[in-house]
């Protein structure tokens, strides 16, 4: 169950990213969107395959092919259990049905005032469900993003816990075989049309068609259906998925009359192609004045529907979202220390964060920076290697390449010492693998033992160490090892394929020049073993199209946000069902019977023990695996910020920082007047 509040995504827009898979150049360090801690999702504004590319990995073994919709019955709604306002996968939620706001919100914020934002490259379309164009910030194609709800809201305050939305409340049995949401009467569209059953069942449908997530998402639900005046059922292929309730709750309902009916030029609108004109939407803000390609204004929705929900009150404080769209992250650290384009920052670049905060801005006091620690799981963030590629194919080429990156040398010289190495796909939490397997992680690995790599069960996990030269000489030695075996030579000074003469070589993309920071060293590293090392780097619509492509030998980025209940989202990580899935997440390309098996142990783990097993047994297998070469992280977020805002003194538990829970003081003196 991926983060996919509202303040994730809005932390990730308006720190640059846009929703793209930030490259690992600006990931911790080089100032751009909040990688290392509070990274948006991987690619959430890139295009999507075509209908059913991401079908279901052929290996799939823990759950019986989806049967056709017309022939599954409705399921007997009187199994259902009581209906409710929240919904946990983990610890019931500390909040009573009947709460108001959550308790870090100052109920009483005023609304009014602007927040300025900035974003690269440019947009070219309204329309963030399709394969083509590039969305403008703001839209998203996972969760409402600006524009639209969900049937319920993921916490900003709790992990793995939702709250009503669209949806007043839900129900499912104990078997999990089904869901039900009971629509909110109050909920609207910006037009004022009632949000319907009719809606979601056209939302579910269309969505699935339009991009591969989805499809990978809701890969078990086979069918949705009216089972009442404002109730909608959606109708599962298999029991004991306890995640599905959950996520159907994170479907983004959209409008079935406004798409379609008549757009400007009097044809029906068509949400298979880019669109430039406004979406009609359902969430607090709507689109208001823009250029293309060059800015976007986003308006507060003066009656929104939503606005006294308990998780909207005292939060959508701002009038006006503006996105000013720039070059590259330079140009958004200038505006940031100019002010009035970018009101505050997640702040990557130890460089930055130590020495450069000496603007005369910061130093009259008018912006402030704060270090916030991170409690959140923190995602793979790595060199990953294109593995559809016949160079990266053999383990030992794999694992030679992690051999060859000395982190050492760039956190003494890069990062002033303040990064740790990540070494895991779920580091900072309890789901990361350590140590030998256990008991319990060993009843999902022993059915793998053929088909997994035998360190798995006799070694401890660990990366390469520089401490000196001698470890330099000894980890790239032991890496020309592994590439010879691998069936590579060194002529000269040139690493090549001893069949064809061939030197390896491999390109690692970029999309922002300060990329070749963080990339070069490694570069450099790599032309030590003769590898013909270079770097490319291209604007950031291209990079988009190359990722969702998977045109790519090797780039640097952080994977999706990851939650404290991992399920049905790891499909489209590292499934085989994914790997040629255009717009999928698996970009390393992981096709592994053994990791789709142990995927779907995650998705039917019956009991939080077993979840977390689970999650370790994968992490385990991928890392042995050498499928990437783990980079980075920091478990801590640095906020630097305009002093414009007024704050409640509180954070959320869960997301740390909620943009949308301050407001603007100088609406607040005006209200006061």
């Amino acid at each position: 169950m991926p983060i996919l509040t509202r303040a994730a995504h809005f932390l990730a827009t308006s720190c640059i990213a846009l929703g793209l898979s930030i490259p690992a150049g600006h990931a911790q360090d080089q100032g751009g969107a909040a990688i290392g801690e509070t990274a948006p999702p991987a690619a959430q504004g890139a295009p999507a395959a075509e209908p059913g590319a991401a079908s279901a990995p052929a290996n799939d073994q823990s759950a019986a092919a989806a049967p056709a919709a017309s022939s599954v019955a409705t399921p007997d709604l009187s199994s259902a259990g009581e209906w409710q306002t929240s919904m946990s996968l983990t610890e019931p939620s500390k909040y009573p049905p009947d709460f108001q706001h959550y308790d870090y919100v100052n109920p009483d914020a005023p609304k009014g005032g602007t927040l300025n934002s900035v974003a690269t490259g440019s947009y070219d379309s309204f329309n963030p469900f399709v394969v083509r164009g590039t969305p403008a910030a703001g839209l998203v194609n996972f969760g409402g993003g600006l524009l639209y709800d969900t049937l319920m809201e993921q916490s900003t305050d709790e992990a793995s816990v939702s709250h009503a939305m669209i949806a007043e409340a839900v129900r499912f049995p104990e078997d999990d075989s089904f869901v039900t949401f009971r629509l909110n009467p109050k909920a609207r569209f910006h037009d004022g049309e009632p949000i319907t059953v009719e809606d979601v069942i056209w939302s579910f449908d269309t969505l699935k068609e339009l991009h591969p997530q989805w499809a990978t998402y809701y890969k078990n639900v086979v069918k949705a259906e009216k089972t009442g005046e404002r109730e909608v059922t959606f109708t599962f292929d298999q029991t004991g998925n306890r995640e599905l309730p959950h996520i159907m709750g994170d479907l983004t309902v959209l409008p079935k009359h406004w798409w379609e009916g008549s757009g400007p030029d009097g044809k029906t609108r068509d949400i298979s192609q880019p669109s430039l004109e406004p979406p009609l939407g359902s969430g607090p803000y709507k689109i208001g004045r823009f250029v293309t390609g060059q800015s976007i204004e986003w308006d507060r929705v003066e009656d929104y529907w939503g606005a006294d929900v308990a998780t909207h009150k005292g939060r959508y404080n701002y009038d006006k979202i503006d996105y000013t769209y720039i070059r590259d992250s330079n140009a958004a650290w200038e505006a940031f220390k100019k002010g009035g384009l970018n009101d505050y920052r997640i702040e990557n670049s130890s460089r930055r964060w130590s020495t450069e905060y000496d603007f005369p801005a910061f130093q009259a006091g008018q912006v402030k920076k704060t270090t916030i620690p991170s409690h959140q799981v923190e995602s793979m963030q790595a060199y990953v290697m294109n593995n559809r590629l016949p160079k990266f194919q053999d383990r030992r080429v794999r694992q030679a390449l992690t051999l060859a990156f000395n982190f050492e040398d760039m956190n003494r010289t890069l990062f002033f010492g303040l990064n740790q190495r990540i070494s895991s796909h779920f580091a900072n939490s309890e789901l990361a693998a350590t140590g030998l397997p256990s008991e319990r992680e060993l009843k999902f690995l022993e059915p793998l033992k053929s088909e997994i790599p035998p360190e798995v069960f006799t070694k401890e996990f660990e990366l390469p160490v520089y401490e000196d030269n001698r470890s330099v000489r000894d980890n790239l030695r032991q890496a020309l090892e592994l590439l010879k075996e691998a069936g590579y030579e060194l002529k000269g000074t040139k690493l090549v394929d001893a069949k064809t003469g061939q030197q390896f070589s491999i390109e690692m993309l970029g999309n922002d020049p300060t990329d070749a920071r963080v990339l070069q060293p490694y570069a450099d590293s790599l032309k030590r073993l003769g590898i013909d090392a270079s770097i490319r780097i291209v604007d950031t619509n291209q990079f988009i199209e190359r990722l969702t492509n998977f045109d790519f030998e090797m780039v640097g980025m952080k994977y999706y946000p990851q939650s404290m209940s991992p399920g049905n989202e790891q499909r489209d990580f590292w499934s085989s069902g994914a790997a040629d899935a255009p717009g999928s997440r698996n970009y390393a390309g992981i096709k592994n019977p053994a990791t789709d098996k142990l995927i779907n142990d995650i998705v039917y783990a019956k009991e939080r023990d077993d979840l977390v097993a689970a999650t370790r047994a994968l992490d385990r297998v991928m890392l042995w695996e050498y499928y990437v070469v783990p980079q980075w992280y920091r478990a801590e977020t640095w906020l630097a910020y305009w002093d414009k805002f007024g704050m409640s003194g509180r954070r959320p538990g869960y997301s740390e920082i909620d943009p949308f829970a301050w407001w603007i003081k100088s609406a607040e003196k005006a209200a006061t007047n």
